[in-house]
């Protein structure tokens, strides 16, 4: 079994579930850490997490949105639909007032981006990773760790050492995990002194989400759900160090020179000073110990793509780790995860980092900014890019050479007609004979093979529990495998049983 563009291995057999050599230890229980945890152990792999705050959901996140490739993630474990009941969805939006940005025909099912905050998405996933039996452990720091050829010993302050086949740093910016294992986190500060600030407002904001960079200053908010709102506002010549205190008239300058208004800010129930980092490792692995969202890449706030590119590191991760661990797939699969997801952690790094800079232009680059906008609003291929990158739809694997064009490409949500795991008859839970949707049937952590009808393919029953069968509900005759993360591991035209059952072997052993 190998990732999209690696070769079949040999596998030996796998450890014991159940013992150190077979378990995962997960550091940090932000949105990345909490759905990787909960992959894992939904997959049957034992997994402790390890976080050194005392247990709480903290409503100090700065993330307020979730883009459609992060939604379609969440839908895949059953999740979405409740996210979706919380949040309020933004079908339009606009940067530096000019240039908007239609999601109204994204190929997805989630045409938006949901605004919510980021401990309503902590919330869920760590009741789903509860659920499915994550051994919890608040207040344990990492202290530092030593690997050798058969695992991970993880040493905890004040604590037992914990031994684990393999270890996930979702730890943040300042990650143990990472110090530990000697990586550089090589970049620069992007913006200093930015405010942050959690108030009441007399007056409601016209849109949902409220943005401006005017001059100096930049100004953005975005609603709690429970009556207060977020403020994210910078004033240029203003570069204090970030233990300076806050006080709310500097908010209120702040706000009104970008937005032209305070919206009567009162009540601030909290308020601090942070710095924005553009950062990334040069490798994601270390031997058997991985990084993940924060703890691998950091960059500005622009486009709010900070912990949908965390959650998609974790969905990238989480099911080659356990077909590793259960002795479906060579290692070498786990090596998949740097070039896949290492190009898009720099990716999201330049485009946050490029609107940014255009928000904070003056002088000769605020009239090129102009200029471009105008340029940008005429260019149809130009626009879908980025709104591809903003909502994470637009990026794809790497293929080897000669494999088919959908290789490597994210598969949207499909029609389907009837399904099965891994059989010609029987269902199981998220697969029916009615077929229902790709993304439901995902939610078995399963790869899915989907073939023109109207005969099913009968696969016995060698991939039970691990593979859905189902055919497309039109009338395409492409075979597609796609792969728990919803990518397409491999794909043929009007292909024959051989070439399915090899497909078949290589990616899932």
């Amino acid at each position: 079994m190998n990732g999209t563009n690696g070769t079949p291995g040999t596998t030996g057999p796998a450890p014991a579930l159940g013992s150190a050599t077979s378990r995962v230890i997960v550091v940090g229980s932000g949105p990345t850490g909490l759905l990787l945890a909960g992959d894992l152990a939904a997959a049957g792999i034992p997994v402790t997490l390890l976080e050194k705050r005392p247990h709480k959901i903290s409503n100090l996140s700065r993330a307020f949105a979730l883009h459609a490739r992060a939604l379609e993630q969440l839908d895949a474990r059953g999740l979405a639909d409740e996210l979706e009941a919380v949040g309020e969805p933004l079908s339009r939006f606009s940067l530096f007032g000019r240039f908007d940005l239609d999601l109204g025909t994204l190929p997805s099912r989630f045409r938006h981006v949901l605004v919510l905050p980021q401990y309503e998405v902590e919330k869920v996933l760590e009741r789903r990773a509860a659920e499915a039996g994550v051994d919890f452990r608040n207040e344990s720091e990492v202290t530092g760790l030593t690997q050798d050829a058969a695992g991970v010993t993880v040493h905890v302050r004040g604590g037992e050492d914990l031994r684990a086949a393999y270890v996930v740093g979702a730890d943040g910016m300042r990650s143990a995990v990472r110090e530990a294992v000697g990586l550089p986190f090589p970049g620069r500060s992007a913006i200093r002194s930015v405010v942050l600030a959690d108030v009441l407002l007399a007056e409601k904001p016209p849109t949902l989400l409220t943005a401006a960079a005017v001059g100096d200053a930049f100004a953005f908010l975005a609603p709690f759900g429970d009556g207060y709102y977020r403020v994210i506002c910078w004033q240029r010549g203003r570069d204090v160090p970030d233990h300076e205190p806050v006080g709310l008239d500097e908010v209120r300058e702040n706000t009104r020179l970008a937005l032209g208004k305070d919206y009567g800010m009162h009540d601030a129930r909290w308020m601090s000073r942070f710095h924005s980092d553009e950062r990334q490792v040069p490798s994601y692995r270390v031997g058997r110990v991985f990084l993940a969202g924060d703890a691998a890449h950091v960059h500005t706030p622009a486009g709010g793509q900070g912990m949908n590119t965390g959650l998609q590191d974790a969905a990238n991760l989480s099911w080659k780790l356990a077909a590793v661990l259960h002795g479906h797939a060579d290692p070498g699969l786990l090596d998949t995860y740097q070039s896949e997801r290492h190009p898009v952690g720099r990716s999201v790094l330049r485009s946050s980092g490029a609107l940014v800079r255009l928000a904070m232009a003056r002088g000769p680059l605020l009239a090129a900014r102009s200029v471009l906008i105008r340029a940008l609003g005429h260019a149809g291929p130009v626009r879908r890019r980025i709104i591809g990158q903003i909502t994470g739809i637009g990026y794809r694997y790497p293929a080897p050479r000669g494999a088919h064009r959908l290789t490597g490409t994210r598969v949207p949500d499909l029609a389907l007609a009837g399904t099965s795991a891994g059989t010609s008859a029987g269902t199981s839970a998220g697969v029916s004979a009615d077929g229902g949707r790709l993304y439901e049937v995902l939610r078995g952590g399963r790869f899915v093979l989907v073939t023109p009808g109207p005969d099913p393919y009968d696969t016995g029953t060698r991939y039970a529990g691990r593979l859905a069968v189902a055919q497309w509900r039109s009338g395409r005759r492409t075979t597609v495998l796609v792969r728990p993360d919803g990518y397409v591991a491999w794909a043929g035209e009007d292909a024959q049983a051989p070439d399915i059952e090899k497909a078949l072997s290589t990616h899932l052993g």
